[in-house]
């Protein structure tokens, strides 16, 4: 059987994506096949398969890590928030329906055979499996039922790490709190203790992790810096969006309150000159080079949001002066109108943005696949992505239909089918297409920057210094040695190697 070790965190946005991403690339560097798994996820950021199946992106994140393929084995399910109190929910990469929060929490216990199954699946291709926690174990209104802290590592006799977050502030606090919220035998399984985040001189620290071992009776493992990683992070609490200051070549990503797949735009981040900020109202809009409409879980509502706020009419006044970009639910917002017969979101129609000459019907199934292709012959400053080619990968619910005479922004084949078809609309300087995740293909990102520059007068034809793919390789690199540097990894393969045997396992 695989060696499995789990990290949970005392809160949200503690590290533990991180932390199981370094980790991942430590046992790969040492020789072993390893695997993240997260049972549940709750994410807008999403990922399709080579199969066509749909994923939390931050298991695809701790596969690149791993140096492995994604696989939905590595999220069995996940969670896609449509309001404020329910979600989709996704199993085994496909859609098992939408269900309020009690409804969702009284009949997940039912998923713990797929949870089983998938990472039995992975424990015959692996010699580690690094498990992420969700939220804090310490959730005692949720403790019943529990398939993604305690209750998963009771089920996989699963050692845990648990870790805090010393940035946001308390802590020791975070720390004994935790562990004396968690019943004995769920204490038992806290086999060591990591501080995240600090910055300082450790030896100030030193006192108080001698009195928190005393106090908690667990060894701390380690103390880990504050750590300058450009890799994806949790889409719910991500530092990106507070980002306010613009640089050289300005873009803006709308923050629509269903945000998706943001992750489409990081690799902008990474060019020297260039700034992506995330805005939610007019005033801080400013005079942007590039405005993207991003994927949106709602893209009816989002719209409306757009229209009560002001955001709408001012995308729209600046038409001539800069670029705007839609992609899967911002695409959607861009045509003239958009329908949901079959009330996959709110039910009826709306009229759209009227930027681009198609219309859009929301249809009862979701579209899962990757692609790949090549960019048309576009009009406007990006004139010079025709022919380029592109890879990504659609997830939406709904078809466009286009003008005829209208000229597609791209014509793409799906990965899986081998089948063919346009995507896309461009329209002088306006752009729309459903595919996620074309930005990280080769100069793509490059290209664009530098249009944009010289729109302005400006040079910047350094872009990017090497593609996106082998930059995430170096930042794990980069994770995993810190990781090394501060953690205890003796203790860590100690722990795993301290589990029961495979007949006393619970299953």
């Amino acid at each position: 059987m695989a060696k499995v070790i789990m990290v949970q965190g005392t809160m949200s946005n503690a590290g533990k994506s991180l932390i199981v991403a370094g980790l991942c690339r430590i046992f790969k560097q040492d020789g072993y096949r390893v695997a993240p798994f997260k049972s549940q996820n709750m994410a807008l950021n999403s990922y399709i398969t080579e199969e066509g199946l749909e994923m939390g992106r931050a298991q695809v994140m701790q596969a690149e890590a791993a140096g492995i393929k994604p696989s939905v084995r590595m999220n069995p399910i996940l969670l896609k928030p449509t309001n404020d109190i329910g979600s989709q929910v996704i199993v085994n990469g496909e859609v098992l329906g939408n269900m309020s929060a009690r409804d969702y929490f009284a009949y997940k216990k039912k998923l713990i055979p797929d949870i089983i199954k998938a990472y039995r699946a992975l424990e015959m291709q692996s010699d580690i499996i690094v498990v992420e926690g969700a939220g804090s174990p310490a959730e005692i209104n949720l403790k019943e039922n529990d398939i993604v802290n305690m209750g998963l590592a009771d089920l996989l006799d699963a050692p845990v790490l648990l870790v805090g977050d010393i940035d946001r502030g308390g802590v020791f606090a975070q720390l004994i709190g935790t562990l004396m919220l968690l019943e004995d035998q769920e204490k038992a399984r806290v086999k060591g203790l990591i501080i995240n985040k600090f910055r300082g001189d450790k030896t100030i620290l030193d006192p108080g992790i001698t009195m928190l071992e005393d106090k908690g009776r667990v060894p701390v493992v380690g103390v880990v810096p504050y750590m300058n990683i450009s890799l994806e992070d949790e889409d719910s609490l991500t530092s990106r969006f507070d980002k306010r200051e613009a640089a050289q070549i300005d873009i803006v990503v709308i923050r629509l309150p269903r945000i998706s797949n943001f992750t489409d735009f990081a690799v902008f981040e990474l060019i020297e000159g260039v700034s992506v900020r995330y805005v939610d109202s007019v005033s801080q809009l400013q005079h942007p080079d590039m405005i993207i409409l991003p994927g949106s879980k709602n893209t009816i509502g989002d719209l409306k949001w757009m229209r009560q706020n002001g955001l709408e009419a001012a995308v729209k006044k600046k038409k001539e002066e800069c670029i705007i970009f839609g992609i899967c639910g911002g695409y959607q917002m861009l045509g003239r109108s958009i329908s949901d017969p079959y009330r996959i979101e709110e039910g009826g129609s709306i009229l759209g943005m009227e930027l681009l000459p198609m219309d859009t019907v929301l249809e009862k199934e979701k579209i899962r696949t990757q692609v790949q292709g090549g960019f048309g012959e576009l009009s406007g400053l990006f004139s010079e992505l025709s022919g380029m080619e592109l890879t990504g990968y659609e997830i939406h619910m709904g078809i466009s239909t286009a003008d005829q005479g209208s000229r597609p922004l791209c014509t793409l084949t799906d990965v899986r089918e081998g089948n063919k078809k346009a995507d896309g609309l461009s329209a002088d300087n306006i752009y729309g297409t459903y595919v996620h995740g074309l930005f990280d293909h080769g100069a793509l990102a490059s290209v664009i920057i530098r249009k944009l520059a010289e729109r302005k007068g400006l040079s910047m034809e350094s872009g990017l210094t090497m593609d996106y793919a082998t930059f995430k390789e170096t930042q794990y690199d980069k994770l995993a040695d810190t990781l090394r540097q501060y953690l205890n990894m003796d203790e860590i393969y100690r722990m795993m190697n301290e589990r029961k045997s495979d007949d006393e396992r619970v299953n």
